[in-house]
């Protein structure tokens, strides 16, 4: 509908410098606009009775804040969206509004790959509880991440091998029942290229390789500010590239896959072979720290630089981002990535490049989700 009162375009016009910053005082409206201090103060009383937009005190006094009293910034309230994040071992859910401000959190142990039905119940309640504690009365959109393949025309999970318990099943569909509102699904390393594109590491690249090391190992490529999804939605599965002179046995059936070698699960029992007298169980990551466990994340962080380094070659990215347990479990990893990027890769391709790890760490996927989400309203 077309404004058709001057009210009614001034107050379309404030809303917008409002949403266009990160928080403006009535002050500046009124010199944005030329409009009074009355009348600014009469649209923005309009506006926060609507829930259109919020006010935070600000501690230093500035320009509008008034005479020794603490002044408000008023910003947008965005629309509240969720997302999920399911990873091999574990379950990540979260609401925020529309502009990325985050209003809670919740994450979980639990086995993903094996037991569909409960991880999707299992998010749909996590979300429930998050919702009832936050207030959130309706969630405009939602979008979740799976650590496998879905096929772009049918929306179903189809490899036997990844995810065999999701095999055959629609996520978007089951999800969405649960949840009461349509779920958009991605690729969890897709969802972390999203969200270090838009909040991370990716912010000044338009062209750059996104890796997640973790349970399992998938890639997600970024092109032209953009993800390249691949002709059926399956681009990015480097996880089961084959490593010459390798046997370790892959959940594939095939023996020297790159994930069977470098997998948290694979780090995790040289780390416990080489301190022995702990329990296995018990290593983490982050349970050693001398030069021994170093050695061992510079040597799997090698080995998948190597084969980083044919995909450098043929997609020629400004940018490798290295995400996932194993990307934030310290320099060693991505330090061994990077050297082999640049040993292996054609020289002036691994000269326009650089190598680094996840700004969002862990919660890369998970930002990925809400900015899909948030796409979604738009």
């Amino acid at each position: 509908m077309v404004d058709s009162t001057p009210r009614q375009r001034n107050r379309t016009e404030m809303l917008r410098l409002i949403r266009a910053g990160q928080g403006v005082t009535r002050a500046d409206l009124a010199r944005s606009t030329g409009l009074s201090r009355s009348a600014v103060q009469a649209i923005v009383s309009g506006l926060l009775s609507e829930s259109q937009v919020s006010e935070l005190e600000v501690e230093e006094k500035g320009p509008g804040t008034g005479s020794g009293r603490p002044g408000t910034l008023l910003v947008a309230v965005g629309d509240p969206v969720a997302g999920i994040d399911f990873g091999h071992n574990h379950l990540h859910v979260a609401i925020a509004d529309s502009f990325g401000r985050l209003i809670g959190d919740r994450r979980i142990e639990i086995d993903v790959d094996l037991a569909a039905e409960e991880a999707m119940n299992a998010a749909a309640e996590l979300l429930s509880t998050l919702r009832a504690e936050h207030d959130v009365t309706r969630l405009q959109a939602v979008a979740a991440g799976i650590p496998g393949p879905v096929d772009l025309a049918s929306g179903l999970v189809q490899s036997p091998t990844i995810l065999s318990g999701w095999v055959g099943l629609s996520p978007a569909t089951e999800l969405g029942r649960r949840i009461g509102v349509p779920v958009r699904i991605e690729n969890d390393a897709a969802l972390g290229a999203l969200g270090e594109l838009y909040g991370g590491a990716g912010r000044n690249h338009r062209d750059f390789l996104y890796v997640k090391a973790s349970h399992g190992i998938g890639a997600s490529l970024v092109l032209g500010g953009d993800l390249y999804r691949g002709g059926t939605g399956l681009a990015g599965e480097i996880g089961h590239t084959h490593l010459g002179g390798r046997t370790e046995l892959c959940r594939c059936g095939n023996r020297g896959c790159l994930e069977a070698v470098v997998s948290v699960a694979a780090v995790i029992d040289q780390i416990a072979h080489t301190h022995p007298g702990g329990d296995r169980a018990a290593i983490t990551l982050e349970s050693f720290t001398d030069p021994i466990t170093e050695r061992i994340l510079h040597e799997s962080g090698r080995i998948l630089g190597q084969v980083v380094s044919d995909l450098c070659n043929l997609v020629n990215p400004t940018a490798v981002i290295i995400g996932g347990e194993l990307g934030a479990a310290g320099e060693a990893f991505v330090q061994g990535a990077e050297q082999a990027i640049r040993r292996y890769a054609q020289p002036a391709t691994a000269a326009a490049l650089v190598v680094r790890a996840a700004e969002l760490g862990n919660r890369a996927e998970l930002h990925g989700a809400l900015a899909l989400a948030a796409r979604a309203l738009v």
